[in-house]
């Protein structure tokens, strides 16, 4: 039987691909690109130009690009053992293929002829710019280190991956190992129905009456906001904020504390091998931040511009836990006395908004948002190879024509990873040939399922609003991959996007979630159809900054956190010595001595976001200062989404970000539409 890994396809083969095809697939297409990268180097032209050079490498890249895709992305999706033994089986080998390539003099000589060429002048600026970054991006793969260096350098490489993909997957395992039967109902007094509907059908499904509770975010967070029983708060959280540790019910098993210690030191050591005092320099070598200076200042503004809000909500949160009765306010009483509170000050909750968030309903107004943003339609296609019942798959058109097209996988489950992403399935690339491929993009969240009832039979999945705005969040990723207009596959979409810029059009999709004018086009009652009642949307509305403060320095907090974890050099602390040191200057309220958030912090251990994970408000400053444009053109203003669509979106990586900005905004980003949009200016809230 043919391996469908080595097949050329439209769309991933999903329902074909076994575990067996993963590393022979992988190991034939390296060992392809090999021969052909030796054949293409033993005979240059006299001069080497983009077609002969640029144009063949990404053939290369895109046949491995083919054969790995989808099974990263099963890996993460629909994890078995066998195929996580067969995606990290592969894992040294893409490792050591990425360092050749990385370190390969003759590559390296080309480029740098190229880049010299009285040819460079006259390409592209997209292309000038991919030139540019391969030249650096030789650089930081070790190009000029002695021999002996560049083989450290792809140990080291190598060594990081393997300790990252078992990060991930101690975390998930970790995550799976805890559960709670539950056959007293009054344990989970004040539980939604939702949430009480979805733990029998997870206790049905390992055929056990009664409630399970699991550490699945939807379940966990159920507990943590409405569960009236403070001992199953304080257990469930404890099971939670010591996963993968050497804490809690389940201390030692599957601990991602010894991995965090030796991923820390390989990064620093890869970094002083590079010439670099410590990981975090290395790490802005490829974003928009100019130095550690830099971004240790923007968040340290940013905490004390937050802190006395903070301060205030802290304090209002305190005085309403004792007022019910709660003398000492701990971490598993905030999210429930703030879920409280916030009914007591406004009267409105998350679970009260669920019914006028359909999924289908979101998903029709979202997409009508981006219609009237970015004059694109997008249609469902009923028949494609799923790799899960959930799995659902749109077109993106303009003007008739098939643009892009986006997977879409929304609901939690076992063996799939926690969060929410976007991924690329396939780059916008124009072949030698003239045609041009159509990207692919894969959306991925783990929003609480729909259930089926013995009354109601099978009930649409019904979203919080923060389950929307996520939604939101990851089809901003999803546009600025989709809506690319570079021809070329290291700049097309996200490629090449410095990764302090990547979450602009993230977060900026985010604001129509909370314009009248669009909750008007993505809610509708799952019953009735009528639209969300003027009385909750004012409330909502009302409601929107509640707790910003504390959710401003909590942000701010794992950003410094990170940051200064990895630009310490060879201090020597620990993860938990160092974000003690954090929690001292920033946090207002600590967490127990127990809690071991670290060893679950997939972002910068797993994750694209070591030293980078200050993107999120850096590229916050960014959303929110373009988005006021729209507040003061109209948020629908066909133009200013246009000049969105036409300096940010549709230009990937083909220019500096701040460049692109200063295009579509004409100056330079201020802080002032952030604090002002999260509620942190004038006086301080009580």
């Amino acid at each position: 039987m043919s391996n469908p890994l080595l097949q050329s396809y439209d769309l991933p083969p999903f329902s074909s691909i076994q575990p067996s095809h993963v590393k022979p697939a992988i190991e034939q297409v390296i060992a392809d690109s090999r021969a052909q990268l030796a054949e293409l180097l033993d005979n240059p032209p006299a001069q080497w130009s983009w077609s002969t050079l640029v144009e063949p490498l990404d053939e290369m890249g895109e046949r491995l690009s083919r054969a790995w895709s989808p099974v990263s992305h099963l890996n993460a999706v629909m994890n078995s053992p066998e195929l996580r033994d067969a995606y990290n089986s592969c894992l040294p080998l893409l490792s050591q293929f990425s360092t050749e390539m990385g370190q390969n003099q003759a590559l390296y000589a080309a480029y740098r002829q190229l880049a010299d060429s009285t040819g460079f002048a006259e390409l592209e600026p997209a292309q000038q710019t991919i030139i540019e970054h391969a030249l650096r991006d030789f650089r930081l793969s070790g190009i000029a280190l002695p021999p002996e260096q560049q083989q450290r350098y792809g140990a080291l490489q190598m060594r990081l991956s393997e300790l990252q993909s078992r990060f991930s997957n101690q975390l998930m395992d970790a995550t799976q190992a805890w559960t709670k039967h539950i056959t007293d109902a009054a344990q989970l007094d004040g539980l939604p129905e939702s949430a009480l509907a979805q733990a029998r059908q997870a206790a049905a499904a390992r055929e056990l009456d009664g409630w399970l509770i699991t550490l699945e975010f939807p379940s966990y967070y159920a507990v943590m906001t409405y569960a009236n029983d403070r001992a199953l708060r304080e257990e469930v959280y404890t099971a939670y904020c010591t996963r993968a540790s050497d804490q809690g019910p389940n201390a030692g098993e599957h601990d991602n504390g010894p991995l965090i210690t030796e991923i820390l030191q390989l990064r620093q050591e890869l970094a002083s091998l590079l010439g670099y005092a410590n990981y975090a320099e290395l790490s802005l070598a490829t974003k928009m931040a100019d130095s550690t200076d830099q971004v240790l200042g923007f968040l340290r503004d940013l905490g004390q511009r937050s802190r006395a809000f903070a301060e205030a909500d802290l304090q209002a949160l305190k005085d309403f836990a004792v007022s019910k009765g709660c003398a000492e306010l701990q971490s598993w009483d905030t999210g429930y006395y703030a879920e409280q509170l916030r009914q007591h000050r406004y009267a409105i909750s998350q679970e009260e908004l669920r019914p006028w968030f359909p999924v289908d309903r979101v998903l029709q107004g979202m997409f009508g948002v981006v219609g009237r943003l970015y004059g694109i339609e997008l249609r469902e296609v009923a028949d494609f190879e799923r790799w899960h019942a959930d799995a659902r798959l749109f077109e993106v058109l303009e003007n008739g024509e098939v643009i892009g097209r986006f997977f879409l996988d929304l609901y939690a489950r076992s063996h799939k990873r926690g969060g929410a992403w976007m991924d690329g399935a396939r780059d916008r690339r124009r072949l030698p040939g003239g045609e041009l491929q159509r990207p692919i993009a894969y959306l991925v969240c783990n929003f609480t399922p729909p259930v089926a009832t013995a009354a109601a039979g099978d009930q649409p999945a019904l979203l919080t609003h923060d389950e929307v705005t996520t939604l939101f969040h990851e089809f901003g990723h999803g546009l600025h991959h989709l809506l690319t207009r570079v021809d070329y596959p290291a700049a097309s979409g996200i490629n090449g996007v410095a990764w302090d810029a990547v979450e602009l059009p993230s977060q900026f999709m985010e604001n129509w979630c909370w314009e009248p004018e669009g909750l008007a086009l993505i809610s509708g009652h799952h019953e009735t159809g009528e639209p969300l009642p003027q009385d909750l949307l004012d409330k909502m509305l009302a409601a929107r900054n509640f707790q910003s403060g504390l959710g401003m320095l909590r942000q701010i907090e794992f950003s410094l956190f990170d940051f200064e974890l990895h630009a310490q050099g060879d201090n020597g602390r620990g993860a938990r010595e160092v974000l003690e040191a954090v929690r001292k200057e920033i946090s207002v309220m600590r967490p127990p001595a127990f809690n071991r958030f670290e060893n679950g912090f997939a972002h910068i251990f797993a994750g694209g976001y070591a030293a980078g994970y200050y993107s999120y408000k850096w590229a916050e400053v960014l959303s929110a200062d373009a988005f006021s444009r729209f507040e003061e053109e109209g948020i629908f203003n066909a133009e200013t989404g246009k000049a969105f669509r036409d300096n940010i979106l549709a230009r990937g990586g083909s220019r500096e970000p701040m460049e692109l900005f200063v295009a579509f905004r004409g100056r330079e980003p201020s802080v002032d539409a952030l604090l002002r949009h999260s509620g942190l200016t004038g006086e301080q809230a009580a």
